[in-house]
This record gives C-alpha cells, structure tokens and sequence, in this order.
C-alpha cells in the first residue's frame, strides 16, 4: 500500500489557520502546553500528543493523522473536512473577475470593492469573514 503525498508547507500552514480559527472560536487554549492537555482529555484512542506535536499543528509544520483530526474537529465543533482542507469546493467563492452572474446576482461595483477590501485581509481574518457569511447565508445541505 502506498503512503499519501506529504502535505505542502501551504497545506500545513492552511491547517494551522483553520485550528487557530476554531480554537478562537470555542476552546480557551492559549498555546501548544493547553491545546495538548485539552486534546489529551478529547482524544480515546490513548496515543495522545505531546506538547511539541501540538506546538508543530500550531505553527503550521504538520497535520494530525485521521484519527486525531477527527478528535479536533468533534472537540471544536467543525467538520474534519474543513479543518484538514478548508470548504469543500461547492462552496467556493466565486472569483471576483467572474463577469457572469451567480445565483441570478450580478456583480455590482460594490460587491467588487468589497471583494477587494476581503482579499487584503490576513488568512486568518478571511477565514473570519467566510465564517461569518456562512453563518448569515447557511451552508449547503449535504
């Protein structure tokens, strides 16, 4: 059987962003000392994770195996998917220089401007914003 590609550095500092997001989001954890300890106490398979392996999810130098990633996304309440890769692409967003309309919406000078007002945002502050919308406009019904 052959292994899975290694993840790209981009991927690992993806993931990072996403469990950062999510740790804001939910978890009082304020570093890699308490994300291993509340892990630990989440996680049944009893290989829990040192502080340094939480220290790398963090900085974003890897990405837990399967059954952790599984743990993380029950404890903070998002889906591994998203946590491991980010929104399916059925949800992703529509590029700006997209002239066609989407959902009978055409695209406004404003709705541009504010596009481009989101685009200069860090990683993590887009990923806020996604979640906000989403939030407002629902996810898709799987």
């Amino acid at each position: 059987m052959q292994n899975p590609p290694m993840p790209s550095d981009t991927e690992k500092m993806s993931f990072s962003i996403r469990l950062r997001c999510a740790l804001d989001n939910g978890a009082k954890v304020k570093g890699a000392t308490d994300l291993a300890r509340e892990f630990n106490l989440q996680h049944r398979a009893g290989d829990g994770v040192s502080v340094q392996s939480a220290h790398k999810w963090l900085s974003g130098k890897s990405i837990p195996t399967a059954d952790k990633l599984a743990t993380l996304a029950h404890w903070l309440n998002v889906s591994p998917h998203w946590l491991h890769y980010g929104p399916p692409p059925d949800e992703a967003p529509v590029a700006a220089n997209d002239a066609s309309t989407h959902n009978g919406y055409s695209h406004s000078q404003e709705s541009l401007t504010l596009v481009r007002k989101i685009e200069s945002l860090s990683p993590r502050q887009r990923l806020l914003v996604e979640e906000l919308v989403m939030q407002f406009h629902g996810r898709p019904t799987e």
